[in-house]
């Protein structure tokens, strides 16, 4: 597994020790970490701190993010990808999207290349969190 993923998967991990949602991110320029998050929306009672905004946050601002490639553990919903269509960035490499189909389409209908890496370990990471929080992953993806 590539090292940025696995840097993702860190912070989604992170983020479900935290009470949250499993969902990490990692923003990557010349193949270094210059931004990573994730989702808080449980921890900061803010329903658009997803992983991929939190990770841009985080990241501060660049100016053009046109060199630089998005992480994420599971596949950006439409706000997230409408932020990685806004700034520019071309790149996206996800962990899955099996759990959570998401805006692929979208961002590639506006040029933006997305790799679905299919990993086990985000499913799985996905399946338990979301065996045990039915209503908690409901709320996120808006269909509670």
């Amino acid at each position: 597994m590539d090292k940025f993923m696995k840097a993702a998967i860190d912070e989604a991990r992170k983020g479900l020790k935290e009470g949250g949602i499993p969902i990490g991110s990692v923003l990557v320029r010349k193949r270094k970490i210059i931004g990573s998050g994730h989702n808080k929306r449980v921890q900061d009672n803010d329903p658009i701190l997803h992983a991929e905004i939190d990770c841009l946050r985080n990241a501060g601002r660049l100016g053009t993010y046109k060199d630089a490639v998005l992480y994420s553990t599971l596949m950006p919903c439409y706000l997230c990808a409408g932020a990685i269509v806004q700034f520019g960035i071309r790149k996206v490499m996800v962990g899955e999207s099996e759990t959570f189909a998401g805006a692929k389409e979208f961002m590639e209908s506006h040029g933006v290349e997305v790799t679905d890496s299919n990993l086990a370990e985000c499913k799985q990471l996905m399946k338990e969190f979301i065996e045990n929080n039915p209503d908690l992953w409901k709320e996120d993806i808006g269909e509670l």
